[in-house]
């Protein structure tokens, strides 16, 4: 019995993986769906804060939690508001004066918060920022600074990286985080800054689409 059934293992023809089939290249915003992107999006940020906790893993314990603590109080809060108002301020004024198409993402953010409840905006907004300044200001500046870690931050928003306006603006505000950081001493400035960035251009995409429709 044994023999016939190795035989018969041989016989089984082994599937192999064509490789010819594989295609790298643009996707389309066209062909994915909300739950799709939803789904990429929280995974994509789990990882990044895997990843950003693991790094600070090895390094001291009291640098982990002096970036994570309030120290300085209100001066935390104010530092980061005011840094994203000033980053408002400057996008304000580019959307004015630059082409629409300069600051072209392919639709991502407006698929991302076109739709979306209030409440919703804000957890995604939340939940970015604390994972991104987790890993590229908590984690990665430690080692490689602010202007190295900017460089790395405006990489890996690969839908900018055609533009170079929206490419160099993107690491102008990232090595802006971590300069406050540096700053304040905590982590929560940065993150704040970046809340309230994503947050209130959350509402821009949402709510002047609505606006754009009723006109």
């Amino acid at each position: 019995m044994k023999k016939e059934y190795y035989k018969e293992m041989r016989l089984l023809p082994l599937k192999k993986f064509d490789f010819k089939n594989l295609r790298i290249g643009k996707v389309d915003i066209n062909e994915l769906n909300d739950k799709t992107l939803l789904l990429n999006l929280y995974i994509t940020q789990l990882l990044t804060l895997i990843i950003g906790i693991i790094i600070l893993l090895f390094q001291s314990n009291s640098k982990i939690l002096s970036a994570l603590s309030f120290q300085g109080g209100w001066r935390v809060l104010i530092w980061g508001c005011l840094f994203a108002v000033v980053v408002l301020g400057i996008d304000l004024l580019i959307s004015r004066w630059v082409p629409k198409e300069v600051s072209d993402d392919g639709g991502i953010n407006q698929m991302i918060f076109g739709n979306r409840a209030l409440w919703h905006i804000a957890l995604i907004s939340f939940i970015v920022s604390v994972c991104e300044e987790v890993l590229f200001r908590g984690a990665i500046q430690h080692a490689w600074g602010p202007y190295w870690t900017s460089i790395l931050f405006a990489a890996i928003h690969v839908r900018y990286l055609q533009h170079w306006l929206m490419t160099g603006m993107v690491f102008c505000i990232s090595y802006g985080l971590g300069w406050i950081y540096l700053h304040t001493g905590s982590l929560w400035t940065p993150i704040i800054a970046h809340f309230m960035i994503d947050m209130v251009m959350g509402c821009i995409l949402r709510f002047g689409k609505e606006e754009d429709q009723g006109s």
